[in-house]
């Protein structure tokens, strides 16, 4: 459905239920590391995959980043959750999670993968609950480390042309932790959360 639109009133809908699985996430990451997580807010949009490095605003200026990617399915909903996890984290990733000794490529993937697995697996959880459906998810893959985003971007080209954005800037208080959860999804899944929503519009 090349000619769906994002309404204003949908816009607020999914921003309203994004905020929900958002918080629950913050609330999980900031159990799990004992340190308060300043909660994003949630940006909606629907772009052009060109668009996308640009909208990227907490790892805009990052020199370098690592990423990881996640597909998820149900209810005729489809799309994947990507990761971006600003390079000079991992220093103080470490830290909070209590590791000591050589933070080796293979330390930063392990890090990287622990808190993809959280903040997508709890946003996702969030987001399927109030909609009443269940996500399946892919297994989590890395796309690049210590690259830039445009690059990042490159390899990741699904077949999709236009998309539904939710992005979730999370950054962690006094510390230099900053990753972009992007939830993106296929431009089919729009008209579906359209009719799933429609309750929460009337």
């Amino acid at each position: 459905m090349d000619n769906e639109v994002l309404d204003e009133d949908l816009r607020d809908c999914i921003q309203e239920l994004s905020n929900v699985a958002v918080g629950r996430a913050a609330d999980l990451l900031a159990r799990l590391l004992d340190t308060f997580v300043i909660m994003p807010i949630p940006v909606v949009n629907l772009m052009e995959r060109a668009e996308l490095s640009m909208a990227l605003s907490s790892v805009q200026g990052s020199h370098s980043v690592s990423a990881v990617c996640q597909g998820f399915t149900g209810s005729k909903i489809s799309g994947e959750a990507l990761l971006i996890f600003n390079d000079a984290s991992f220093t103080d990733m470490a830290e909070l999670t209590h590791f000591e000794g050589e933070i080796t490529e293979q330390i930063e993937l392990e890090l990287l993968m622990d808190i993809a697995n959280i903040l997508i697996g709890a946003c996702l959880k969030g987001l399927a609950e109030q909609l009443d459906i269940s996500f399946s998810q892919g297994q989590p893959y890395l796309l690049g480390q210590h690259i830039n985003i445009d690059e990042l971007l490159n390899k990741n080209q699904s077949g999709w042309k236009r998309l539904l954005t939710i992005e979730l800037p999370y950054k962690l208080e006094g510390r230099l932790v900053n990753c972009d959860l992007l939830l993106l999804f296929t431009n089919d899944s729009l008209a579906i959360l359209r009719d799933k929503v429609s309750y929460m519009l009337e």
